[in-house]
């Protein structure tokens, strides 16, 4: 019967979300992303989230194929009830969770242990909270992680996945201060997520922002519409009177 089951593999990844963005800031950690699901090349599922809290003080976010987030958010979920089940005390503010360094670098085993499986999980995952203190208290240092589908994993003050590796990270890096405010970063963050939305064909501009604070923990937003403008010259010019084939 297993025989006839066929490959039961992700051979290619299907139903797929795009750019992930994060960046540091002044007291915290901050992660944007749309919430299109493309299926191929339609814009299938618009309401796909994709920036997910794993605990009190950490966050993650992730591009490509969604069933496979879903499976590595059902496998942290599996991990922080079993660290509240093993817990020496049943009181809440006394267990001690994951941090996102921890969360990051278990991520970052599960995902070359699947590439050396040959069924890798086709996710860039970006992790991002604070770290811990040798105590067991979380730290003052905020936390900002990726890792990819086979394993390579680095950490940075500003990551972008997807296509906005390419687009959104030269602006994000042009305009990043390490003192930068909640609110530059977030406006940063969604300046970038307007950018994608006018180039990349797999983005939308109905986006989640996500952050995480020592004081506040993690808080996700609900998904909201961008202000977009289409009046610049370069997109109302007939590109097929330049003499070319109309392409960019």
């Amino acid at each position: 019967a297993q025989a006839m089951a066929g490959n039961q593999a992700t051979t290619r990844p299907i139903t797929t979300g795009t750019s992930v963005l994060g960046i540091k800031y002044r007291g915290g950690v901050m992660l944007a992303a749309d919430t299109l699901c493309s299926y191929g090349n339609m814009a299938k599922y618009k309401n796909a989230k994709r920036l997910l809290s794993v605990n009190s003080n950490t966050l993650v976010g992730a591009s490509g194929e969604y069933s496979d987030l879903q499976s590595i958010s059902d496998l942290l979920k599996a991990n922080a009830l079993a660290d509240r089940c093993t817990a020496d005390s049943l009181y809440e503010e006394d267990n001690n969770e994951e941090c996102a360094k921890e969360v990051w670098s278990y991520l970052r085993a599960v995902m070359y242990n699947r590439r050396n499986k040959m069924n890798p999980l086709w996710n860039d995952v970006v992790v991002a909270g604070f770290k811990q203190n040798t105590d067991g208290t979380t730290s003052d240092t905020p936390f900002l992680g990726v890792v990819d589908k086979i394993g390579t994993a680095y950490e940075d003050d500003i990551l972008a996945t997807g296509f906005g590796g390419y687009i959104a990270l030269p602006l994000m890096r042009e305009k990043y201060r390490a003192d930068m405010e909640e609110g530059e970063a977030r406006a940063l963050l969604e300046d970038c997520l307007r950018i994608l939305f006018y180039r990349d064909c797999r983005a939308l501009n109905r986006v989640q922002i996500a952050k995480v604070t020592k004081e506040g923990g993690v808080l996700v937003s609900d998904p909201y519409e961008l202000d977009t403008f289409w009046d610049y010259e370069g997109f109302k010019q007939n590109k097929g009177s330049l003499g070319t084939d109309g392409g960019w």
